[in-house]
């Protein structure tokens, strides 16, 4: 992915640029959507399938614990995955848990961008820190030396909250591994259309250049 498609979150060595490492992507929207592509023979890239989504939630702090008491009390159940909090109606969820309002994840948004409410600025930047969290676990799994890619439909719409969250520093929160982490560069896609310019790629490395045919 080229530079103006990314916008890099904190510091991190941007070791993107060594060939052959691992990369990891999360992207909240209606769901959560957890993968990575890693290198494979040949110099191509094999894409994993997987549910990471759903991993356990873990709190981090106060907030965090309130939120997932909120989760077992209305929805009834012990386990409580990533995904509950890091998606559209995890976000409303998580405000009507830490206000006692109902909004919807549009209008959360739009008061925290306007600091216009102060219920929603404290839960933008709760999703941002277990955002944090989450892609750090995800980086941990697979080893994303490569970096770590963050897109979907909410965080792009989040603008400068978003850079000035805690996300970064959750990320690399992880104790005796927090030194493996901060080397580790973490990008917000900022491309339109990120699964057209794939598609494109996939399509290109099934064309042989000589024939023009697959």
């Amino acid at each position: 992915m080229r530079e103006e498609q990314r916008q890099q979150i904190g510091a991190g060595d941007a070791m993107i640029k060594v060939a052959g490492k691992p990369i990891g992507l999360i992207g909240p929207g209606t769901g959560l959507g957890v993968s990575g592509v890693v290198p494979c023979a040949g110099g191509g890239w094999t894409a994993l399938a997987g549910e990471g989504g759903h991993a356990s939630f873990a709190p981090n702090n106060e907030d965090e614990l309130r939120i997932l008491q909120f989760f077992w009390r209305d929805f009834g159940y012990s386990h409580v995955s990533a995904e509950r909090l890091l998606s559209g109606m995890g976000l409303e969820a998580m405000h009507r848990a830490l206000s006692g309002e109902r909004l919807g994840a549009a209008d959360i948004t739009r008061q925290a961008l306007a600091g216009s409410g102060a219920a929603a600025v404290r839960t933008v930047n709760c999703f941002c820190g277990v955002l944090g969290s989450v892609a750090g676990n995800v980086a941990l799994t697979l080893g994303a030396t490569g970096g770590m890619y963050i897109g979907g439909g909410i965080v792009p719409r989040l603008g400068p909250l978003f850079a000035a969250s805690s996300f970064r520093r959750r990320f690399e929160d992880k104790g005796r591994l927090s030194g493996y982490l901060a080397r580790i560069p973490t990008y917000l896609i900022t491309e339109q259309y990120p699964a057209l310019v794939g598609v494109a790629a996939m399509l290109a490395a099934r064309i042989d250049p000589d024939t023009n045919k697959e």
